[in-house]
């Protein structure tokens, strides 16, 4: 019997990348998932690789993080007892160049939509004693990347919030904590690679090589690797472990 076995997660941008190797490796302990992302094809491919070893039924939520007022009433009743908060990150560019709109635009998607979902699901956690959040963000919660700048403000908000929370539910048995991708094979690293390459006028290989220089694995992250970790916060024995930032990042960053 897996040690998530009766458990039911909503993963957030579950239908790829580190949200599908998450609910993978969620499902993998026993738990029952419901991956929400917006669009149905992709999700139903990610059911199809979910694990059903202990026999779960998962589930798929089509939904747009920007606009999640339809499907809070289902998701206050589904009974969710692990929530993973992910969403893609914002474009690239230098902090002084963004616009209200885009710094808004962010600040809805990840801050207000967490917070919409944290809301949805307390009720359910509380009652229950127990609880799991966990938020996928970024090292530059530790360390500013450059040319992230508005990802930068934002996923430290987001940092943020999870450790005012940690604090305001421990009591209920409810543990909230980040983990911190580093450089991961994901779609999103592949955008970085172009914008990174056409802003220098350099080659994506060449982007590449720089950037496998600061990282000390000398590698870029599986995303089974971050899930690992993603997972391991959401087990009971990870009950004390609380309002913490969890990089996974081939020791590249240099804070402790």
């Amino acid at each position: 019997m897996g040690v998530l076995q009766g458990k039911k997660a909503l993963v957030c941008g579950g239908s790829e990348g580190i949200g599908l190797a998450s609910a993978q490796a969620l499902a993998a302990l026993g738990a029952e998932v419901t991956v929400l992302a917006r669009r149905a094809g992709p999700l139903q491919a990610a059911l199809a690789v979910l694990a059903d070893a202990h026999g779960q039924h998962h589930r798929m939520m089509v939904a747009d993080v920007l606009a999640l007022e339809d499907v809070l009433p289902d998701i206050g009743g589904a009974g969710f007892d692990i929530l993973i908060n992910n969403s893609a990150g914002p474009a690239g560019g230098a902090l002084l160049e963004a616009t209200d709109a885009q710094l808004l635009a962010v600040f809805q998607q990840h801050v207000i939509a967490n917070q919409q979902l944290l809301q949805a699901v307390a009720p359910h956690m509380r009652a229950m004693r127990w609880g799991r959040i966990v938020n996928i963000i970024s090292t530059s919660v530790k360390e500013p990347i450059a040319m992230l700048g508005v990802s930068n403000t934002i996923r430290g908000a987001v940092a943020a919030w999870a450790k005012t929370l940690a604090g305001e539910l421990a009591a209920d048995g409810i543990t909230v904590n980040n983990v911190l991708p580093g450089y991961t094979r994901t779609q999103r690293l592949d955008q970085i690679l172009k914008e990174r390459a056409a802003a220098a006028g350099k080659s994506e290989d060449a982007i590449t090589a720089a950037m496998l220089a600061t990282v000390p694995a000398g590698r870029f992250a599986d995303a089974a690797e971050v899930a690992h970790a993603v997972a391991f916060l959401c087990q009971p024995q990870s009950g004390y472990i609380n309002g913490i930032n969890l990089p996974v990042d081939g020791g590249r960053t240099k804070s402790l």
